[in-house]
C-alpha cells in the first residue's frame, strides 16, 4: 500500500497545521512554569528548586508525532463535529500519553535516560518528581476532557462516555495492564497470541480510545462508531509493528531515542517473534484491514485511511 508523492504532501501538510493547534491548545491548557513559593520548591539531590510545572511542561513539549490527539480531532470530523470543538479531549489523550512515557522511562521500568532525543524527566527532576509529574498530568487529562461539556454543542452525557472511554483504555484492562504483561513477559518466551495481546493493551487501547472518544464528542451514530473502533484497533496494531521494526532497523536521528533498546532490555517485540519480514507482512495486513473498516463511511474517511497507509510509510 502506498500514497501518492502529492497525496503523501496533502497528509503531511494536514499533520503539520493539525500538530500546531494542538501545541497552541497545550500551552494554553498547561499551568504557566512560574516558580511557586520558596517554602512549595522542591529539591531533588542538591540541586537547585525545580517546579513541578517546569517538569510537566518538559515532558508535553519534548517534541512528539501527536498522533494520538490529531485521531480525535479526525474522528470528531468524521462524525460531523467541528474537530475545534475537541481540543480539550485531544489535549487530554496527549497528557495520559506524555505521563506514561514519564513513568516508562523510571529507572524502575525501562529505565531510559532519554526521550525523543533529550533528557528524560527523572534525568533533570529527579524520580520523585518524575512520578508526581506523571501523576499531575494524569488527574489534570480527566480535568480537561470533562471541560468538553463547557463546548457549546456537545451534551454532558457525550463527555460522561468519553471520561469511561478513556478511563477503560489505560487502567488495568488496557495500557496499564498492558504495560504490566510486558513488563513479566521480558526475557521470557511467549506465544505469537500473547506479543499480540500485549500491544493490544499498551498501545492499542489508547489509539483505540483516541477514535471511539473523538467520534462520541462528535455525536457519531452506532455504525460510525463501530467502523471507527474497528480502524483504532487495526491503526493500533500497525503502528506498534512498525515501531517495533523501527527499534531494530530506524535511525536514532530520526527516531529521537536510541535504536535496539528493545533488545537491550530484552523486550517481547514482533520482530523478536515474528521476524522482520513477517513483521511487516503483519502490519500491512492490519493496514488494509484498517482501511476496509472506513469503507461504510465513504469519503468521510478518506484522511483516515490515508493517515493509516502514511503510518505504514515510516517503514522506509
Amino acid at each position: 500500500m502506498s500514497l501518492s508523492h502529492d497525496t503523501q504532501d496533502a497528509v503531511q501538510a494536514r499533520l503539520a497545521r493539525d500538530r500546531e493547534a494542538v501545541e497552541r491548545a497545550l500551552d494554553t491548557f498547561l499551568p504557566p512554569v512560574d516558580a511557586p513559593p520558596a517554602a512549595m520548591r522542591l529539591k531533588y539531590d542538591g540541586e537547585p528548586p525545580r517546579p513541578l510545572h517546569d517538569a510537566m511542561r518538559h515532558s508535553v513539549f519534548g517534541g512528539g508525532k501527536r498522533l494520538r490527539p490529531i485521531l480525535v480531532l479526525a474522528a470528531a470530523e468524521v462524525a460531523g463535529g467541528a474537530p475545534e470543538t475537541v481540543l480539550p479531549a485531544a489535549c487530554a489523550v496527549e497528557l495520559i500519553h506524555t505521563y506514561s512515557l514519564v513513568h516508562d522511562d523510571l529507572p524502575a521500568m525501562d529505565d531510559s535516560p532519554t526521550r525523543r532525543g533529550r533528557p528524560a524527566c527523572h534525568v533533570l527532576y529527579g524520580d520523585a518528581v518524575a512520578v508526581l509529574a506523571g501523576d499531575a498530568l494524569h488527574a489534570y487529562a480527566f480535568e480537561l476532557l470533562a471541560r468538553n461539556a463547557e463546548i457549546p454543542g456537545i451534551a454532558v452525557t457525550r463527555v460522561v462516555r468519553a471520561i469511561g472511554e478513556l478511563a477503560s483504555a489505560i487502567g488495568s484492562g488496557g495500557m496499564v495492564g498492558g504495560q504490566v504483561l510486558d513488563l513479566l513477559a521480558a526475557g521470557t518466551q511467549v506465544a505469537a497470541a500473547d506479543v499480540r495481546n500485549i500491544h493490544r493493551l499498551k498501545t492499542g487501547a489508547l489509539l483505540r480510545a483516541c477514535v471511539r472518544i473523538g467520534g462520541i464528542l462528535g455525536g457519531a451514530p452506532a455504525d460510525t462508531l463501530d467502523a471507527l473502533s474497528r480502524y483504532g484497533d487495526e491503526v493500533g496494531l500497525a503502528f506498534q509493528i512498525v515501531d517495533d521494526i523501527l527499534d531494530v532497523v530506524g535511525e536514532q536521528g530520526k527516531l529521537g531515542k536510541g535504536t535496539g533498546s528493545d533488545a537491550a532490555q530484552a523486550k517481547i517485540t514482533f520482530p523478536l517473534v515474528f521476524g522482520l519480514a513477517d513483521s511487516r507482512r503483519l502490519a500491512r495486513e492490519a493496514t488494509e484491514r484498517a482501511v476496509g473498516a472506513l469503507e461504510p463511511l465513504g469519503g468521510r474517511g478518506r484522511w483516515l485511511r490515508d493517515l493509516a497507509v502514511f503510518l505504514l510509510s515510516r517503514d522506509r
